[in-house]
């Protein structure tokens, strides 16, 4: 037992072959390319809108359909049952997110170029704990906004959760909220570290002390 243990802490330290760096550098690519594309879209529908409303969120923006201008009426809608209005100030996360997606990248880049099976460990788990808090934090911005309504406000309905994936209905309006392309990039990034650390770890119990070979 303690010689398979002194192995494979041994073989954390071997170095990363050609092929698994190859792969890190390429997923790289979609992780930055999740700036250019929402992260999730959430949407209504109402007789009264027949063309609906909808904003996309990105890692470090917000924006409206139709010019922008959705998010204006929707905020109007909001305001009748109390809920804050949603701004770019209020999503407050995105102020970090950018800032860990470039970390990711740049680990990413550090582990291709210099690393071992040891830095494919902690990127992974750096990147899965990156997805999981903004994931989260998603999650507890919807409960805010659905729970932490004005008392005062013309429309009273009781405190609700908004939909995280897919559709529920409120009052006449139907809410839709999906992750978007820029989700997508992150979680083939993520997925792509994640399964080249278990190929790793799978190949490391019988090469322990070796180079991870193609």
């Amino acid at each position: 037992m303690r010689r398979a243990a002194d192995s494979f802490w041994s073989y954390l330290d071997v170095p990363l072959a050609g092929r698994v760096r190859l792969f890190l550098l390429i997923l790289i690519v979609p992780l930055l390319l999740s700036f250019m594309f929402p992260l999730w879209r959430i949407s209504m529908e109402a007789p009264q809108y027949p063309n609906g409303l909808s904003m996309d969120i990105y890692s470090y923006k917000l924006e409206g359909g139709h010019g922008g201008l959705d998010i204006k009426e929707i905020n109007v809608l909001n305001h009748y049952i109390g809920m804050h209005a949603i701004t770019r100030d209020e999503l407050q996360d995105l102020d970090w997110l950018p800032f860990g997606i470039l970390a990711m990248a740049l680990l990413a880049m550090r582990a291709a170029l210099l690393g071992n099976v040891r830095t494919l460990i902690d990127l992974s788990m750096i990147s899965a704990y990156i997805s999981a808090v903004a994931f989260g934090r998603f999650i507890y911005m919807l409960y805010e906004f659905g729970f932490n309504l004005d008392p005062k406000a013309p429309v009273t309905v009781e405190p609700f959760m908004p939909v995280i994936i897919g559709s529920k209905k409120i009052a006449n309006f139907w809410t839709h909220s999906m992750p978007q392309l820029g989700s997508v990039l992150m979680g083939v990034f993520t997925m792509g570290v994640w399964g080249l650390t278990l190929w790793c770890l799978w190949r490391g119990r019988k090469e322990a002390t070796s180079p991870i070979s193609a």
